[in-house]
């Protein structure tokens, strides 16, 4: 089959993975590459996790196939300005996307240009492909200067994610990560060895992430204080973490589940501004430590650490993962959140077809 497509080489930067945090793509597209498509949309899905754009193309041969284009989520699209109406069926666009690392007939839109002349820039880090203006502008996703006027609210606040700290695991935006740096039982490397990132990947659907890769999650999160506990409203799958503060371990009989069962403690005078939330979870049922195929086991035990720092621009999280099935000494992993006032936590409504 012959298609009007064209390769175009690209360098390869860290910056432009920023968007893999949320649903890794490594293993189904080359982000080194794009390839440069022209049709009609036949459908749209507007929806978390991620926009999916059906394309129907024209081939030389007169043939027409129709390629799933698949691009950001649609709640950083609204936060970089990018109206939900921006696209709809019946029209003709130009593409500039990622290319398949399958025989799939799909790619990974980063640029759309519409007939007016508009090009619309869908992913995070890209710059303009057609034009030398763009609308979409992913900027607010590597802030570096947080608000500082209510250091009196501590860590109870919404907290934004930065892409200029980085991440919570390095490998979300590396795609040549050396896994075997994490400290892997040869239990934990069998797994890894057998592990097709393609076919396993635990975000390829609407399953929620679960402990501790949902603290790696690139959407706004509120801390709240809900009587004697501390809960974490989580933007991305709509979830919720309830840490029991005062408590010194699960109850008895506590099943597994997703987000597992956090207790916690201060450091420091209990609720104060400047004292140090600690906390510790343990009954996850969740397999595995990040998107890479890494597994978790039912024995992990996790401890974390939110402190503000600066005044309440930022806050400073901590993580520490203990999993004798899998590392041989525990993993320590950290990042920061910024405040940015204004930000609202948005509902995240996953949707069954956007997210295969």
């Amino acid at each position: 089959m012959s298609l009007p497509i064209r390769l175009l080489a690209t360098m390869a930067l860290c910056i432009p993975l920023a968007g893999y945090a949320h649903h890794s793509f490594f293993g189904r597209f080359d982000n080194r590459a794009h390839i440069e498509l022209e049709g009609v949309i036949t459908s749209l899905h507007w929806e978390n996790p991620h926009i999916h754009i059906f394309l129907e193309v024209t081939n030389e041969d007169g043939s027409l196939t129709e390629w799933d284009l698949e691009s950001g989520s649609p709640t950083l699209m609204q936060r970089a300005g990018i109206p939900r109406d921006s696209l709809q069926e019946g029209m003709t666009v130009r593409v500039a996307a990622w290319p398949p690392l399958t025989d799939k007939v799909e790619a990974f839109a980063t640029n759309v240009l519409l007939t007016d002349g508009t090009e619309l820039l869908m992913q995070t880090g890209q710059e303009a492909y057609f034009k030398d203006e763009v609308i979409g502008d992913f900027s607010y996703r590597f802030r570096t200067e947080g608000d500082r006027s209510h250091p009196e609210w501590g860590i109870f606040r919404i907290w934004t994610f930065t892409g200029a700290d980085g991440f919570l695991f390095p490998e979300s935006i590396n795609r040549d990560y050396d896994m075997t740096q994490y400290p892997l039982t040869s239990a934990a490397m069998k797994v890894l060895d057998n592990f097709d990132l393609a076919r396993d990947n635990p975000t390829n659907n609407c399953q929620p992430k679960g402990m501790p890769l949902i603290m790696e999650q690139p959407l706004p999160m509120e801390i709240l204080r809900e009587g004697g506990n501390v809960v974490l409203r989580i933007e991305e799958y709509d979830l919720t973490r309830t840490i029991h503060v005062g408590e010194d371990g699960a109850p008895d009989g506590t099943l597994a589940s997703l987000l597992g069962y956090s207790w916690g403690w201060w450091e420091g005078e209990a609720w104060a501004p400047e004292s140090t939330l600690v906390a510790r979870t343990t009954h996850i049922d969740f397999p595995w430590l990040n998107q890479r195929g890494i597994p978790l086991s039912p024995e992990a035990d996790i401890e974390e650490r939110f402190t503000m720092i600066e005044d309440g621009a930022f806050m400073d999280y901590q993580m520490v993962v203990s999993d004798p099935v899998n590392f041989t000494t525990p993993v320590n992993l950290s990042k920061k959140w910024i405040h940015v006032p204004g930000v609202e936590i948005l509902p995240f409504e996953c949707d069954e077809i956007s997210a295969q």
